[in-house]
């Protein structure tokens, strides 16, 4: 008899432990949280300068067909150019009205496409005869544009990156930039790299890699000291500026107002 009810209890402990057990696993999660790519740090080294207009006072720049495409801002100083790549001529160039403060510059399918500050208005141009060809209109602030080769990408000095259809100019998505979990501001010339979006921080010399699926920054290049203190001059206003050019891989940075374009190599 005594067996009979120590088998009882057995049991009983079996199934109360199988039953603990099935509980614990429904309530523990399917899956573990994901964290952010490691960030890496980048320094430079400059390959090539080229001589730059220090009165442009520099928004956007690209590669196109072998030039610079450069817009340039200021109101009743705001442009759109294009530049020798081997001695910083100007071939061409269109103002705009004063009342616009020029922004960032992008080609998307042989078509220009420029921001402008405050006016909530964009403009659409030939990027080789500079004419412009319709307008369109934006929310808030313009600062820079890129593109993924199907789609615009703006910033307004946010963390959040705007994707826009160049068709319709209606919002695709918007793209929260973070890094290490924390919202980056100040978000202003983009650039597309090889599958990433690269971003200056407005009044600092920092370039964010960032990744244009999830908006997590995967890597931050550093150029302080690329121009020196001797080249500096009153006139010189920030680092901003930011060009690819995808055929050769080179990579072209400078700023408002300075007196030299850098090709410059990660490191």
């Amino acid at each position: 008899m005594k067996h009979h009810i120590l088998a009882i209890i057995l049991c009983a402990i079996l199934l109360s432990c199988q039953e603990t057990q099935n509980v614990r696993q429904q309530e523990a999660p399917s899956s573990t949280p994901t964290t952010e790519q490691s960030i890496r740090t980048y320094t430079f080294r400059v390959v090539a300068t080229i001589p730059h207009d220090s009165t442009a006072f520099t928004q956007g720049l690209e590669v196109y067909n072998g030039e610079f495409l450069e817009s340039t801002g200021q109101n009743g100083q705001s442009t759109v150019r294009r530049v020798n790549m081997r001695t910083g001529a100007v071939l061409k160039r269109e103002p705009l009205e004063a009342l616009y403060f020029g922004e960032g510059i992008t080609v998307l399918n042989d078509t220009a496409y420029m921001l402008t500050w405050l006016n909530q208005r964009g403009f659409v141009f030939d990027p080789v005869s500079l004419r412009r060809i319709r307008e369109f209109r934006y929310a808030g602030e313009g600062w820079g544009i890129t593109d993924d080769g199907t789609n615009l990408i703006t910033s307004n000095g946010s963390n959040v990156l705007t994707v826009i259809n160049p068709q319709t100019f209606s919002i695709v998505r918007s793209i929260p930039v973070t890094m290490q979990g924390s919202g980056v501001g100040q978000l202003n010339e983009l650039e597309w790299v090889e599958g990433e979006i690269w971003a200056n921080i407005w009044r600092t010399m920092q370039i964010l890699r960032i990744n244009p699926t999830n908006g997590n920054v995967v890597g931050v290049i550093d150029c302080t000291g690329i121009i020196s203190d001797a080249e500096r001059t009153p006139n010189m206003d920030v680092f901003n500026g930011i060009a690819y050019d995808s055929t050769t891989k080179a990579i072209y940075v400078t700023g408002k107002n300075w007196p030299k374009v850098f090709q410059i190599e990660l490191q």
